[in-house]
């Protein structure tokens, strides 16, 4: 799977959460202002479709795109390369630092913690 600058995984966030959409759907659930121009959005889509991110369903000249892989497994993608990268494969490297660079609730904690304990078993 090939990396996603951050302006192809803004979008992708968006295609996410709309489920399928045409560019105007996109520029319309931005939140920056001023939106960013139809043809630069336009342009990044079909960068997606290359890269075999998105899908497309077309009604003569116009597009409805959608995604061709799923959060879950880019996330699942990303994380494995951050994980491996930054923490060389290291639970304790990672929780440490989630620990020391986050500021962590008690709950959060428990969370974490009831997380191992079910690992555990």
């Amino acid at each position: 799977m090939e990396e996603l600058t951050k302006a192809e995984e803004r979008i992708m966030q968006i295609i996410w959460k709309l489920e399928k959409g045409f560019v105007k759907d996109i520029i319309e659930d931005m939140e920056e202002e001023p939106k960013p121009p139809y043809n630069t959005i336009s342009s990044i889509v079909r960068l997606l479709e290359k890269k075999g991110y998105l899908n497309y369903k077309s009604y003569g000249k116009t597009y409805e795109y959608y995604p061709a892989i799923s959060k879950e497994d880019y996330t699942r993608t990303t994380f494995s390369k951050l994980f491996s990268g930054y923490f060389d494969n290291s639970p304790a490297s990672l929780l440490s630092f989630m620990v020391k660079e986050q500021t962590l609730s008690a709950s959060d904690i428990e969370e974490l913690q009831s997380l191992i304990n079910k690992n555990k078993k």
